[in-house]
């Protein structure tokens, strides 16, 4: 081969490697997803939300398979609280869901202690920066939020998809209409663009119409 030819080489190689560096780049970011509302063990949910399932434990699959086919191990997922109705099946449900979990307390949350060890941190509200984006989780809508002139996106639950659900809805247009910044999005895993299942960012922002 000659000098020419091994240069050449040489330059393909050192090529080939920044592309591959490059996709290991996009490789490596985690997705973040988010759900709430889950009510795990919470018979009278199904009427209240007319959740498409046979009974609890119906529902309690059907949520487990949807996490462990769209969460990895290494992906972390927020819950906005209501996560169980009882502890006993929560702990199992929690065994069995992949990622690093999160807790944001909702009113129907009374986590035990050794619950509260299945989780990375259990807490009422935070604050988290999910790619560029800066988001404030809370288990309960907010009307004005931090940063939100920032560019900051809220996201709750709470409210499942009921008449105070649309009265937040309303005050958001509001907001809107009045030129005033209102990127907030309800991730109650029973809405049309939830569909029991975590979803990142992107999924809600692109779906919740």
């Amino acid at each position: 081969m000659s000098q020419n030819e091994n240069e050449i080489l040489l330059i393909l190689v050192k090529i080939n490697a920044i592309i591959f560096h490059k996709s290991k780049i996009g490789e490596d970011k985690m997705p973040i997803f988010y759900i709430s509302d889950m009510h795990i063990g919470h018979q009278n949910v199904l009427r209240h939300d007319n959740r498409p399932f046979t009974d609890i434990n119906h529902m309690q699959a059907v949520m487990t398979a949807n996490w462990n086919s769209t969460v990895s191990d290494s992906d972390e997922v927020y819950i906005l609280g209501d996560f169980a109705w009882k502890n006993a099946q929560g702990l199992e449900m929690l065994s069995q869901l992949r990622g690093k979990k999160y807790l944001i307390l909702g009113n129907h949350d009374n986590p035990t202690e050794e619950m509260k060890a299945c989780f990375q941190w259990v807490k009422d509200y935070a604050v988290i920066q999910d790619d560029e984006t800066q988001v404030v989780l809370s288990h309960y809508p907010i009307a004005h939020w931090y940063n939100q002139y920032r560019g900051a996106v809220h996201l709750y639950g709470h409210v499942h998809n009921t008449k105070d659900y649309q009265a937040f809805l309303q005050y958001a247009q509001i907001c809107k209409n009045l030129a005033i910044p209102f990127e907030s999005y309800n991730v109650g895993c029973m809405l049309y663009y939830m569909d029991y299942t975590p979803r990142t960012l992107d999924e809600i922002r692109r779906s919740a119409k």
